[in-house]
């Protein structure tokens, strides 16, 4: 296949008019494909809207032109559908999955996961990923004939195996999943089988390596804004050094900002280059026909390259010691960290608290903690830090 714009979609794609269906049968919308009419719920839900008011990476009050989840997410979408158009795949799916990927974090980001994870270790601990599953199957309640969203078959294996299979074919967890499959995942798969060891769509690991690209790029340009790092100290990245060097001749008297924002868009470009130079080189190779023949392959097609893959950790390295373990950061998300733990001992010892709905009447030890861990998880930033200080005589202030 050429590299390029597709003019329809590959035999390899999943094919919404082939789709495994949804959990609780419903007739087909006249106007939409399954896949559109997956994103267009996405899109809707009560989840999607919170994630304006989450954490990616600075807490919301820090300034307005910060990444939150939203805008990340949204970024992921754009960048999964550049990719999935150049390589004929379904850019509905590719979207959903894109749009989907971040329901189930909870508030302050990755401190707020582990604060919740710490929490909830008796109880089998927390997963966003596995939260994703349970926001978009149990606990978005918009229609009369079932709980969550009802996505197709395609949608949830690729919210769930986005980043790989869970387990190997005698359904053994694998090696990051060595504690054992989540909890929400493990409970779900029991009464629709989302084939755990199989490697996802296409469409789904498209849309993990777009997370991979908005990430490395978007946290440069956030940590550029911050003032944590400054342009030329991105030059301890190989690559990046090279952007960096032709920007320079071309744009000499350019200034710190628009250098940082043309360095962003440049190495987008690239990383979504090479993801679609390599995922070609392995369609070229594997040659499968279908989607079952990409699930049923022992890799994924979509990668970076090898000498990307080693660029790509570099550019994370810069970014864990320059940025997530700067002390500003580390400050607050220590802090994060607190609140959310507070409130989960609070209502663990108060359960009553929670709004109604929350908790069956008769809820009791495993159910009272999960039920807790759903709550927290869906706050947004803003919500838990009232709470806290509703509850609490003093409440960190998140600067």
């Amino acid at each position: 296949m050429a590299v390029g714009m597709a003019a329809s979609r590959a035999p390899y794609a999943c094919d919404p008019s082939h789709s495994r269906g949804r959990l609780y049968p419903e007739p087909p919308s006249r106007t939409r494909s399954a896949f559109r009419r997956d994103c267009d719920r996405v899109i809707h839900s009560t989840a999607f809207r919170r994630l304006k008011h989450k954490t990616q990476v600075f807490v919301f009050h820090e300034g307005d032109h910060y990444r939150t989840r939203l805008t990340h997410s949204l970024e992921v979408a754009q960048i999964a559908r550049a990719i999935a158009r150049q390589l004929g795949l379904d850019e509905d799916l590719t979207e959903t999955l894109a749009l989907a990927h971040d329901l189930g974090h909870p508030p302050f980001g990755h401190a707020g996961e582990r604060a919740l994870d710490a929490s909830l270790k008796q109880w089998g601990g927390f997963d966003h990923n596995a939260q994703t599953l349970r926001v978009v199957t149990t606990l978005e309640r918009r229609y009369p004939a079932f709980d969550g969203l009802n996505l197709t078959w395609e949608s949830l294996e690729g919210i769930v195996k986005h980043n790989g299979p869970l387990t190997d074919r005698a359904n053994r967890p694998l090696e990051r999943y060595a504690g054992g499959v989540p909890v929400a995942i493990a409970d779900y798969v029991q009464r629709h089988d989302l084939e755990l060891w199989s490697i996802a769509g296409l469409e789904a690991q498209v849309a993990g390596l777009a997370d991979d690209i908005a990430y490395d790029a978007h946290d440069i340009d956030d940590g550029l804004r911050a003032g944590l790092f400054v342009v030329d100290d991105l030059k301890d990245v190989p690559a990046i050094e090279a952007i960096i060097a032709d920007i320079d001749r071309a744009y000499p008297a350019l200034d710190d900002a628009r250098r940082g924002a043309e360095l962003v868009r440049e190495l987008i470009s690239r990383l979504i280059s090479d993801v679609v130079a390599e995922a070609s080189r392995r369609l070229r190779a594997a040659a499968p026909a279908s989607a079952e023949a990409v699930r049923a392959l022992d890799q994924p097609i979509a990668a970076f390259s090898t000498a990307m893959v080693e660029i790509e950790e570099t550019i994370k390295a810069f970014l864990y010691r320059r940025m997530y373990r700067h002390e500003r950061v580390m400050t607050i998300m220590r802090d994060a960290e607190k609140i959310v733990a507070e409130l989960f001992g609070h209502y663990l010892a108060h359960p009553h608290e929670l709004p109604h709905g929350w908790l069956p009447a008769d809820a009791a030890g495993d159910e009272i903690a999960r039920g807790i861990g759903d709550f927290i998880a869906g706050m947004t930033d803003r919500f838990a830090l009232s709470e806290h200080v509703r509850i609490f005589d003093s409440t960190p202030d998140l600067r």
